[in-house]
């Protein structure tokens, strides 16, 4: 297939790319570029800036060095040439086909190709839980046509076109942003260097004979044109990709892949927007029935440019330096055009896209791994509707009796024992309108009434009111029963949660520590269940599943910023200085008990909205103060993201640990963005390389020089003995957010016999409470 009157479209798609002088072109092109190291991820690890849609499309570089200019021009020079000149295909093909014909072949010891396969099975099977609760449809099906017959087919470009909208509208959604809708398009071009159409413009203009695929391009900023610079995936289609009838592509496919992905690398190597990974490339290659994925990247800077044979020169880079994984191949397709989305041809195909947005957008702001989490809750939820049937004959699959504890059995039960039985069913999941009963210690027995489930991750959480008193919205924890403590972890997460929270709420109550920046315990005890109950001894429990339940009753309400964030975006400038603000108050009043919250993260820091006498009537306040460290044996929750260096690496908090947390809480806020990790050297790794290059400080400077002066201070303490001079840092962060009116009442949790000189001194010797 011989290309090269395209030639002349692709020179003035290069010169629209390359508008402007060399002298702004990006800085550390290739050779002095790290994002062309052969060994950087394609994950996108890199820490960049984002706006509200984490975009990373303005990376343009620094003004090149002069002394490094005369080589980069030879480069860049080199590169265009061999970009206008390697058009044909066919050269392309037969330069490379022997070599990918070589390792294609399965090796007769292990039955493996010598190409490897671009994703492991447990990053396929980690998307498929992590997929679980998102809707991918498909509308225009993939039409049923001759396999493997010649000529384009106007529906299943359609239909193409079609699946890659799902596949994008329902990743971005999914982790990205709910709402926003996602900053790419889909695109097809007529060949190398040629305009985008639309499948509808292509099939209008006739034009549709001419396409070798589809695109996924990043739309940048207001720029209707399209460039080969923007291509975030592209995506093959062809009439057959099998060789011969074996499962595999074939040969010429996979060459096909290998010339439109250099093609790509190269044109985002010339181009002053690029994504900050640009070193590697996703190529979907698929059929009406079938699909795989090719991996293609390398660094550019070790290809040949002297050699008077360019498609030679390609193909030893490709043999030699490039790194080529080529995937199984598997059906996409059903006999009715449906797409098999939990099936491993599809998975595929969305972890290639998943990585492909993840190179331009940055990091998701939620991962794979924290979608995988809500598997077990919705586990949890089946095997809760299972306990409570509403047929007349149900199977409910644990029963405990007082005589039979820790032994499941599974019952069949006639209606007139049903609805018995019911009152006595597992029923930690509350709903709307229920009235439970609080047994109380110190204040006797309490109503309460359940008014909605809030959003509270792995937690029981609710809103509800005090019937005594039912203007005041309250907050109320379920615990887990006594009995179901030990084999589950879930429910050791709720002892915290409920009872050690419970513990240090009142050391709070106790030391006269109360404050608009802390959660006031409202009422603490045991649910009374109705009707008769069997308990032998005031302090014991029935086998009643309600008996014993611990609970929390708490104030105020608010909303996880977690949940904010997701809904409503990064936080402004001021939003984000006065949850810095709110968040320093909380640490300083818990630092006069000697207390450390050792678990700062979004989900655990609500904002509390319709507060009198709070400007704007908005606070942030910390809750979820379950894994607090009182003394020196106790050890601090541990996340990946928002733990402290010190609590990573020793298992124990510094003075400055919840300060650190902040920072990452900050960063988080303001649409930074945090590469996931997925072990403890790896965060460590990460916080070690955002420090030493003040990556951190920059990204939050980009918001307020404010939070930037606050993170240099952090970095200056982290891992020391030296405490957090919170007195300081209330009143700039106070100022900032009051307009310059120091009120004086950012702190009102002084004890009643506590001077405002002992809170300094508290403060400045107890550090949080090491």
């Amino acid at each position: 297939m011989k290309l090269g009157h395209q030639q002349s479209d692709f020179d003035a798609s290069l010169e629209e790319i390359l508008n402007g002088s060399f002298r702004k072109f990006t800085s550390g092109l290739l050779q002095n570029d790290p994002e062309l190291s052969p060994g950087h991820s394609s994950n996108g690890s890199s820490f960049r800036r984002s706006s509200s849609i984490m975009s990373t499309h303005s990376l343009s570089g620094n003004s090149a060095s002069s002394k490094f200019a005369p080589s980069k021009r030879r480069v860049f020079k080199g590169l265009k040439d061999y970009s206008r000149k390697l058009v044909d295909l066919e050269l392309f093909t037969h330069s490379l086909e022997d070599w990918v014909l070589e390792n294609s072949c399965e090796d007769s010891a292990n039955g493996e190709q010598a190409f490897s396969a671009p994703f492991m099975m447990d990053e396929l099977r980690k998307l498929d839980l992590a997929l679980e609760g998102v809707l991918f449809q498909q509308l225009l099906r993939m039409p049923c046509s001759s396999y493997g017959s010649s000529g384009a087919n106007e529906d299943e470009y359609l239909a193409l076109e079609d699946f890659l909208h799902a596949i994008v509208s329902g990743l971005w959604h999914a982790f990205w942003h709910k709402r926003a809708q996602p900053p790419m398009s889909v695109s097809c071009p007529r060949g190398l260097g040629s305009k985008f159409y639309t499948v509808d413009k292509a099939i209008a203009r006739g034009r549709l004979n001419e396409m070798s695929g589809l695109a996924l391009m990043s739309k940048n900023g207001s720029d209707q044109q399209v460039q080969w610079d923007q291509i975030m995936q592209f995506a093959l289609f062809k009439q057959d990709i099998l060789a011969g009838n074996e499962l595999k592509l074939s040969s010429s496919i996979i060459c096909e892949a290998l010339f439109y992905g250099f093609h790509i690398l190269v044109s985002r190597s010339l181009s002053k927007t690029r994504p900050a990974n640009s070193s590697s490339v996703f190529l979907l290659v698929l059929d009406s029935r079938y699909g795989g994925v090719v991996k293609v990247g390398g660094d550019l800077s070790k290809l040949e440019l002297n050699s008077s044979n360019p498609y030679k020169s390609v193909a030893e880079w490709i043999k030699n330096y490039a790194e080529v994984s080529v995937s199984p191949v598997d059906r996409i397709w059903n006999k009715f055009g449906n797409a098999n989305w939990g099936d491993l041809g599809t998975l595929q195909i969305l972890l290639a896209t998943y990585n492909s947005i993840v190179q331009w957008n940055g990091p998701p702001r939620k991962s794979i791994a924290s979608l995988v989490s809500d598997h077990s809750l919705r586990l949890q939820k089946r095997r809760m509707e299972f306990c409570l049937t509403e047929n007349e004959i149900g199977l409910v699959p644990y029963q405990q009796s007082s005589h039979q504890q820790g032994q499941g059995e599974i019952v069949e039960l006639e209606q007139t024992s049903s609805r018995a039985f019911k009152s006595k069913a597992s029923r930690l999941n509350l709903k709307q309108g229920e009235v439970l009963l609080l047994e109380d210690q110190q204040q006797g027995q309490k109503t309460f009434q359940v008014q909605e489930s809030l959003v509270g991750g792995s937690h029981y959480f609710y809103s509800a009111v005090c019937l005594d008193c039912p203007t005041e919205l309250l907050t109320l924890y379920v615990g887990a029963h006594p009995s179901r403590l030990e084999p589950s972890w879930e429910d050791m997460s709720l002892w915290y949660q409920v009872q050690r929270q419970t513990k240090v709420l009142n050391i709070f109550k106790h030391q006269g520590i109360t404050s608009n920046y802390l959660p006031e315990i409202f009422a603490s005890g045991r649910i009374l269940h109705s009707g008769p109950c069997q308990k032998q001894a005031p302090g014991g429990r029935c086998d009643h599943p309600w008996c014993g339940t611990p609970i929390l009753v708490t104030s105020p309400v608010g909303e996880p910023v977690s949940y904010v964030v997701s809904q409503e975006g990064p936080l402004s400038a001021e939003e984000a200085i006065r949850c810095c603000r709110d968040c320093l108050a909380a640490l300083r009043s818990a630092a006069m008990a000697n207390v450390q919250h050792g678990d700062l993260c979004p989900d655990n820091i609500i904002r509390v909205v319709g507060v009198q006498g709070a400007r704007n009537n908005v606070l942030y306040v910390p809750i979820s103060w379950g894994r607090a460290v009182l003394e020196d044996r106790d050890s601090p929750a541990i996340n990946l993201q928002f733990s402290s260096s010190h609590a990573l690496q020793h298992g124990k908090l510094c003075p400055s640990s919840d300060a650190e947390s902040l920072v990452y809480l900050m960063l988080f806020m303001c649409g930074g963005t945090m590469q996931q990790q997925d072990s403890i050297e790896s965060a460590l790794q990460w916080r070690e390389t955002s420090w030493a290059k003040r990556l951190i400080q920059q990204q939050l400077g980009e918001v307020s020089a404010l939070l930037k002066a606050f993170a240099d201070y952090v970095d200056s303490l982290c891992g020391t003995p030296y405490p957090v001079d919170y007195d300081i840092w209330l009143k700039r962060l106070s100022r900032a957010v009051d307009g310059g009116a120091d009120r004086g009442k950012m702190i009102e949790e002084v004890t009643a016999t506590l001077r405002l000189k002992d809170v300094a001194e508290s403060s400045g010797t107890s550090g949080g409470g090491s």
